[in-house]
């Protein structure tokens, strides 16, 4: 579909964002998602413009770590994945260090969550507050440092952010704002103030931005950055505009003290043969904060049970089938028996905590990463649910051999 988007759509979004942002013109992006997508391109992009900030960009992500040490920018606009990646690094190096570095860096972020929290007028003053100067100069500045030492705050769209990963940024005194919006909305509809963040909300509606939910549970939104329509599918426009010009979002979500929690995708949410209904972004969220694993989606409409599609780390994964005295790179490694069990093992201890409907009882282990250049994953690294069912028709057929 081809969204019309008016430049006073556009406009009218970023000077609403910048009603609950002060963004000064000696900052400095660091740009590095696509510009042919509207996060980007408006929040990275114009968004800048218009505040007279200076924009680099980064030659390719896997120069990322490089560019943020030699343009230490001030502020980011950021997908999850990159958060989870750098989360996920930091985890496996901590594995292979002493008991007593893992536990100062955990004290670290607890503290400095602790600060966050009564920074944030949540919670009371504690003694414990004493050690966040040092702590910080010990774990914090560090982290900060690698990346480029200037971060005032950074935005993060385009998908759920897990909550372990922002408490970790924020307990370093890396300022995580989440924000949410869609390619129809120009793109924002809410985000998170910095005095008044809660991460495991995607904050408030800007400015001028109406919200309701729906008797269905759905986010409704309502403002002038709301697209002119598809071109040329009127139809599909009054799918998605009501005659009231509510515009449906296809998000589930609640709304608390004015801030919009998303609980899952109406069109995502995975009904199991039993009845059970399960939002997989979570479960995903979770899985992939193993090192091990890169990628993940949870498979079952219609099953008895729920499956995975994981995409491993390759260099995790040649060691896994190094110790278990297997060939490394031979591709029978990825059907594996032992390795297939011992990767389902370590899934199913990230989904612990979820309910016990919501585990996973076979996975696929796929030999080819999911990327926009395969239409696998879109410009902001997001599933394509129905294209990846299509791709790996057979491994999902695998998995339920039966049923």
């Amino acid at each position: 579909k081809g969204v019309m988007l008016s430049h006073h759509n556009i406009i009218w979004n970023i000077h609403a964002a910048l009603q609950l942002f002060d963004i000064a013109p000696d900052n400095t992006f660091l740009s590095f998602l696509p510009l042919s997508h509207t996060f980007e391109r408006t929040v990275g992009y114009y968004l800048a413009m218009v505040c007279g900030c200076t924009t680099a960009y980064n030659r390719a992500i896997p120069q990322l770590a490089e560019d943020l040490s030699i343009i230490r920018p001030t502020l980011l606009v950021s997908v999850p994945r990159i958060f989870e990646r750098i989360y996920g690094r930091i985890m496996d190096k901590l594995s292979g260090e002493s008991s007593v570095k893992r536990k100062l860096f955990k004290a670290a972020i607890d503290i400095g969550w602790k600060k966050f929290e009564y920074d944030q007028g949540r919670s009371k003053w504690s003694a414990s507050l004493l050690l966040q100067p040092l702590l910080d100069g010990l774990v914090g500045a560090k982290v900060r440092q690698r990346l480029g030492g200037r971060l005032r705050f950074t935005v993060c769209g385009g998908a759920a952010l897990s909550p372990d990963v922002a408490r970790m940024f924020i307990g370093l005194g890396i300022p995580v704002t989440q924000g949410y919006g869609l390619t129809e909305t120009s793109p924002v509809i809410a985000a998170n103030p910095l005095e008044n963040n809660i991460p495991e909300s995607v904050g408030l509606p800007l400015p001028g931005v109406e919200v309701k939910i729906s008797d269905e549970g759905e986010l409704l939104t309502r403002s002038p950055s709301i697209m002119l329509g598809y071109w040329n599918r009127p139809e599909a426009t009054a799918d998605m505009i009501d005659e009231d010009h509510w515009l449906h979002t296809g998000d589930k979500a609640r709304i608390e003290d004015g801030h919009i929690f998303i609980t899952g995708r109406l069109k995502e949410i995975i009904v199991l043969s039993t009845g059970e209904k399960i939002p997989p972004a979570d479960m995903e969220n979770a899985i992939t904060l193993d090192p091990l694993i890169e990628q993940a989606m949870v498979v079952g409409e219609g099953k008895p049970y729920l499956s995975a599609l994981v995409v491993p780390n390759p260099e995790r994964f040649d060691e896994l089938c190094r110790t278990s005295g297997l060939s490394v790179g031979d591709k029978d490694n990825y059907n594996n028996e032992v390795i297939v069990a011992q990767v389902l093992q370590r899934v199913q201890e990230q989904l612990r905590a979820f309910p016990g409907y919501a585990k996973i009882h076979k996975l696929a282990i796929l030999h080819e990463p999911m990327t926009p250049e395969n239409g696998l994953l879109t410009p902001t690294l997001k599933l394509r649910r129905n294209r990846i069912l299509m791709y790996f028709t057979d491994e999902v057929a695998d998995l339920y051999v039966g049923h």
